[in-house]
């Protein structure tokens, strides 16, 4: 059970439009053929196109990474800026063709059960945190910790912890019995959510909750993760300060986040969130027909609308 005393209740109505969605996230790498060899190889990306140093990856046609190469080391750990991104698959198999190409690839993964979705993680070689996920609903619900539950309930009503290992064996017979291995996302796939460092949680609820405008769900002191999204699970982004209180931005140079996108649906949206971000005296800037502003821990974050 989730001790109620470190759980704050955050929870709110999304003052966002509820079409608004995540756009491209760009990340530093060291080196073309390392990047390739995870995000296009095990990831399954497709290299849509190249321009000067920026690969831009996606699925279906359309672009949901953009790698810029030329960092110069890796992610220094212990800092702010990306947790992980986490990739959504539009069906089972996906998450088990996924998983059969980290293995023929020798790749590091951590194959968990979060109830409400199931989840392989993995790193690339510069130390970029990468999740795929697919989501199950259907499976239960996530608990409320402010009434003593437990992190997740099954449809059934059993209490699950969330973290439990999926059944890689099980995984696998998503294949069926003469299996056809794909070397690619299929379309539909789409960046699902942004997990980041920050510094405070109670400071990154007050920006992404009441400046930005996505729904508060969970802050749990305990754990030291918050998350909000629009109204429905999981999380659009999620938060934490696994790094310290006093962690740094990265040094110039570092791989890691660039910036990531949120875009909105239309103009008078994009307006009224300037507008909240003026008010709160957030840093703002007017990058071509985007915005760009920073959470309260330095996390670089676009503005655009929807193509």
């Amino acid at each position: 059970m989730i001790d109620t005393s470190v759980q704050t209740n955050v929870r709110s109505k999304p003052i966002l439009p509820l079409a608004t969605k995540l756009g491209p996230v760009h990340l530093a790498v060291t080196d073309r053929q390392k990047a390739l060899a995870i995000w296009q190889d095990v990831v399954g990306l497709d290299l849509i196109e190249e321009r000067g140093n920026a690969l831009h990856m996606g699925a279906g046609g359309t672009v949901l990474l953009v790698l810029e190469t030329g960092a110069t080391r890796p992610v220094v750990p212990r800092t702010i800026g990306l947790y992980h991104v986490a990739i959504h698959v539009p069906k089972r198999v996906d998450l088990a063709q996924m998983a059969v190409r980290a293995l023929q690839g020798n790749v590091r993964i951590s194959p968990t059960d979060h109830l409400v979705s199931e989840a392989i993680y993995l790193w690339d070689l510069d130390g970029n945190g990468i999740e795929i996920t697919f989501e199950t609903p259907w499976r239960g619900s996530l608990g409320d910790p402010d009434k003593g539950q437990t992190y997740a309930v099954t449809a059934e009503g059993k209490p699950h912890s969330g973290r439990e290992p999926i059944d890689l064996d099980g995984l696998l017979g998503e294949l069926g019995p003469s299996p056809v291995l794909a070397a690619r996302m299929p379309s539909g796939t789409r960046i699902g959510h942004v997990h980041v460092h920050v510094r405070d949680l109670h400071q990154a609820m007050d920006f992404y909750r009441d400046v930005l405008g996505f729904a508060g769900f969970l802050l749990i002191e305990s754990f030291g993760m918050g998350d909000v999204g629009l109204d429905y699970m999981p999380h659009t982004l999620a938060f934490n300060v696994w790094s310290g209180p006093n962690a740094a931005l990265p040094p110039a140079g570092s791989a890691g986040l660039r910036w990531f996108t949120i875009a909105l649906p239309d103009a008078e949206s994009l307006a009224a969130l300037k507008t909240r971000l003026e008010k709160a005296g957030a840093p703002l800037d007017v990058v071509g027909n985007d915005l760009a502003t920073r959470d309260p821990s330095g996390n670089r974050i676009r503005l655009e609308l929807q193509a």
